[in-house]
């Protein structure tokens, strides 16, 4: 049972993401994302340089070393965190065009609009990220992967079905009914985050997220409650 309700998502993201024109916004996702990894190995480069400087050259050399490895391998765990940051730009032109073509008897009315939660995406991606360099510690004694996994599984899966579900019935709606369906949207988040932690395809998963959770969300009953207009 748990397979299909992953498959189901799976197979209609894929067949949303022609149909329902995105290539173009996917491209646009992907231009954005690489700036913010750019940026972000910008500011490790800056901060490894800056943050240790010791009077003898060869262990100033290689304790940066060590810190920028530490810090490099935590930074690519935590790409995960600003997908959210990117695709909340983009969100509800994402969900409205998919909507449009897979569910056009229950499209909420009004036009989408541009990062219409630009605040909450910012302290979420803060918070995300905070919780994310807690966890640095962890990679040198070999569990840093894991407990990033875990966490930002959580964290993904949770933001990205507020943020479908809430289009339509508000984030407290959202989140009651996120609690009824705990494994599938953990399961989801898991999804997610791997798809975040593969060279290339992480830079299309601003969309493929909002597009995978719209499916998700309308796969269950809840989602014939009334929306909020």
């Amino acid at each position: 049972m748990a397979g299909m309700f992953f498959m189901k998502p799976a197979a209609r993201t894929v067949r949303s993401i022609t149909r329902a024109g995105l290539i173009g916004l996917m491209l646009l996702c992907a231009v954005s994302a690489l700036l913010a990894a750019i940026a972000l190995v910008a500011g490790l480069t800056w901060l490894t340089a800056n943050l240790v400087s010791l009077q003898w050259q060869w262990l100033d050399i290689t304790v940066n070393w060590l810190v920028g490895a530490v810090l490099g391998i935590g930074g690519w765990f935590m790409l995960p965190v600003l997908v959210v940051l990117i695709s909340g730009a983009f969100q509800e032109i994402t969900i409205h065009r998919v909507e449009r073509v897979e569910y056009p008897d229950r499209m909420r009315t009004g036009e989408p609009h541009f990062w219409p939660d630009v605040v909450h995406d910012i302290r979420f991606t803060f918070k995300a990220v905070l919780l994310n360099l807690l966890i640095l510690p962890f990679y040198l004694v070999g569990i840093g992967f894991l407990l990033s996994v875990l966490l930002n599984s959580y964290l993904l899966g949770r933001e990205f079905f507020e943020s479908a579900a809430g289009y339509h019935l508000g984030k407290p709606k959202a989140r009651e009914i996120g609690r009824r369906h705990k494994m599938l949207i953990y399961g989801s988040g898991l999804v997610i985050t791997v798809l975040t932690l593969l060279p290339g395809v992480n830079l299309f998963v601003p969309i493929i997220a909002v597009v995978w959770m719209v499916h998700v969300y309308h796969g269950l009953p809840e989602s014939g409650e009334i929306a909020v207009r």
